[in-house]
């Protein structure tokens, strides 16, 4: 009993510590706390950082650093803070630092908190290749898809990079993703077209589609690929036409020709069409020796060729004509598997006696500085007839013409010539004259003849040449001559005008003698369109003038009143005046001489009268009119008044006086002219006493 009374007693005792022992343990546990996951801090971070805040749960508190990573972090009382700045490629376990926090507090058992930093990579560093320069040597026959190499760039932030080349026109090499640069080959190589390929690899951090504010590196390679000739072609006859089999490139050869003339044997090598037996090696670099050997048609032992140059020569003459067909093989020396063939035909043929030759030695022709291509050159300068040679060969009876040759230029690249001996341009001449050669060709025996072409270009049709126009000397001397007689003229006319307006005896006379030379002119800018007479006397009418001033005014319009005839006769062969040394003619007569008041009387047959009718003017003037005559080339003007013997002899005196000037200078007038004379009374004043009587004879044509 006792026994179970201690057992119970010591349960008792046992049951009670332990609720006291677990709240001490539960109360030692929520001392201090942190997150258990981990906490995540980039790269580059700044110093102080706070990575994490302690949780403590009472005061008094103390924390302790038991393990520090790097020595990166410290405490800043509860805080745990980032000492220095982290480099996550430099770190040796960025993914994960653990950070291990002791705490304690008197009465409590201390514990250890443990903190797990994550080191997050940002893009601070840019790739970069190993080279900034590659060289890559790759051989011409590399098949398509073929790796050449592989270039890659390093990144130290162990990110993904992004690969591209350029320029992007380069078909002959491709990567093989945009994120593996492997360099393939695109497309078949051929060292006779490209030599060499240059391009630039570039690397990015960033894909090319990223936004472009994120932050991105780059680094660039060059690239440069050489294609290597390799010997996988044969000799190739020269000239040949390139061709492709497949993708291989092959060059044919038509041949070659020549002639030698029947039982002779000719001297050096066989002239031979397009060009003398010749074989490169097909590969371009490489240039292989090439020998040379007749393998067929040689049978009776004629021809013999060099194994060197490829020259054919004759060991012996021909005894028959015709075609000696040949078969010529050239290859490698140092690789006789590379060989090529072709055919040599020598023509064996009669020797010809004469040589086709043109029917000048030198030739001239003509072009417009205008005509292009296709225009034809001209024979001459005054004609379009087109320019053309001829050949003759004596060989042949049909006036020369022999059907086998043909017409080359030679030494102009400005014009060509057709079969038939036309010269056509080839394009436009830009200057004033060119020479050429003209070659004709026996195309059977190779026999040829030469000539000069001399050709003048001339300009445009309507433009005149520079060689036949006026010099500007010329042109400058006929300006100064003209302006010379213009200003010679303008004195004349002036002088004359001036004699005129003066109005003195001098002028009266000079005009007189002048008349007929004089044109027709207008006298105070009225014209007229018929003979008119016209006294100033009947204006002055009205005016407060002298009594004998108006009487005699009254009796010389009586006298134009009594005009009752106008007879016209023919003038006569001029003659010179003795009094004022002009021609005149017989009608003419100085003034002041008694001479001057004889009237000069036609035949019957040679006067016509012309008389229209007589009226006074709307202004007082008197004024006869007349119509056209038929023959008005050169008329003389009479005056015959009617009443003449019916009125008193005293009045007709007196009025002779004054009409004898009137009819003698009536008289004077001739056909087309216009002569102005002034009367001034010498009793009365020039304002006063000045009478003017106009004459007016206008003649239409």
């Amino acid at each position: 009993m006792e026994r179970k009374y201690k057992r119970k007693s010591v349960n008792t005792v046992f049951g009670c510590m332990l609720p006291i022992l677990l709240h001490k343990l539960c109360l030692s546990e929520k001392i201090c706390s942190v997150p258990s996951e981990p906490l995540t801090i980039k790269e580059n971070n700044t110093i102080n950082t706070v990575v994490v805040h302690i949780d403590t749960k009472t005061k008094d508190v103390t924390l302790t650093l038991i393990e520090n990573p790097e020595g990166a972090f410290g405490l800043r009382g509860s805080d745990l803070i980032v000492k220095k700045r982290l480099d996550f490629e430099t770190l040796l376990n960025p993914e994960e630092l653990t950070v291990h926090i002791r705490c304690n507090k008197t009465g409590f058992k201390s514990i250890t908190l443990t903190v797990r930093v994550q080191v997050q990579n940002i893009n601070d560093n840019p790739p970069a290749f190993s080279h900034s320069e590659y060289r890559l040597d790759v051989n011409e026959l590399t098949p398509v898809n073929t790796s050449v190499g592989l270039i890659e760039a390093k990144d130290d932030d162990s990110g993904v990079l992004y690969y591209t080349m350029e320029p992007n026109t380069n078909t002959y090499f491709r990567l093989e993703s945009v994120y593996k640069p492997n360099i393939l080959v695109n497309k078949v190589l051929d060292y006779d077209v490209i030599q060499q390929v240059a391009f630039t690899l570039f690397v990015q951090d960033t894909p090319p589609t990223s936004p472009t504010d994120q932050l991105s590196f780059t680094s660039t390679a060059m690239i440069t690929v050489h294609i290597k000739d390799i010997d996988n072609r044969p000799p190739w006859f020269q000239p040949c036409t390139r061709t492709t089999l497949g993708t291989a490139k092959i060059c044919l050869s038509n041949g070659y020709k020549g002639r030698v003339n029947l039982t002779e044997r000719q001297d050096g090598p066989v002239q031979m069409q397009p060009g003398p037996v010749y074989a490169r090696d097909g590969d371009k670099s490489r240039n292989e020796e090439i020998s040379y050997k007749i393998v067929r048609g040689n049978e009776d032992g004629i021809f013999q060729i060099d194994e060197n140059t490829g020259n054919i020569t004759m060991l012996k003459p021909a005894d028959i004509s015709g075609p000696i067909s040949l078969t010529i093989v050239a290859s490698q020396v140092s690789n006789r598997d590379q060989f090529a063939s072709t055919s040599v035909n020598i023509e064996v043929m009669k020797k010809s006696r004469n040589a086709p030759k043109f029917e000048r030695d030198r030739y001239e022709a003509y072009i417009y500085s205008n005509n292009g291509p296709e225009n034809m050159v001209l024979r001459d300068r005054t004609s379009n007839r087109p320019f053309r040679v001829r050949a003759r060969d004596d060989d042949f009876a049909n006036q020369g013409v022999n059907p086998d040759i043909r017409y080359e230029v030679q030494y102009s690249s400005y014009v060509n010539i057709t079969t038939d001996g036309f010269v056509l341009l080839k394009k436009a001449v830009r200057t004033d004259s060119f020479i050429s050669q003209l070659r004709v060709v026996d195309v059977s025996t190779g026999e040829s003849g030469t000539a000069t072409l001399s050709v003048l270009v001339l300009p445009p049709v309507g433009v005149q040449s520079p060689s036949e126009g006026y010099r500007p000397g010329d042109m400058a001397l006929l300006g100064f001559v003209m302006a010379a007689l213009l200003v010679l003229c303008l004195i004349v006319i002036g002088y004359l005008i001036s004699r005129l307006k003066k109005a003195n005896p001098d002028t009266l006379k000079l005009t007189e003698c002048l008349g007929p030379c004089l044109p027709l002119t207008e006298i105070r800018g009225r014209p007229s369109n018929g003979m008119q007479f016209t006294n100033d006397g009947f204006t002055n009418e009205g005016s407060n003038g002298t009594r004998p001033r108006a009487r005699r005014a009254d009796k010389r319009e009586r006298k134009l009143e009594a005009v009752g005839r106008v007879r016209v006769t023919p003038r006569e062969r001029p003659r010179h005046c003795s009094s004022c040394g002009m021609r005149t003619h017989s009608n003419h007569s100085h003034h002041g001489s008694p001479s001057g008041r004889t009237k000069t009387r036609g035949t019957k047959d040679q006067v016509k009268s012309i008389l229209a009718k007589g009226r006074r003017g709307p202004d007082g003037r008197k004024a006869v009119w007349f119509k056209e005559s038929e023959d008005s080339s050169d008329i003389e003007v009479e005056i015959i008044p009617d009443d003449i013997g019916l009125r008193p002899k005293e009045e007709l005196e007196e009025d002779e006086e004054d009409s004898s000037s009137v009819v003698q200078k009536a008289n004077d007038v001739e056909s087309g002219d216009l002569t102005v004379m002034d009367n001034q009374d010498n009793q009365e004043g020039p304002a006063s006493g000045h009478r003017e009587l106009l004459y007016q004879d206008k003649i239409a044509q």
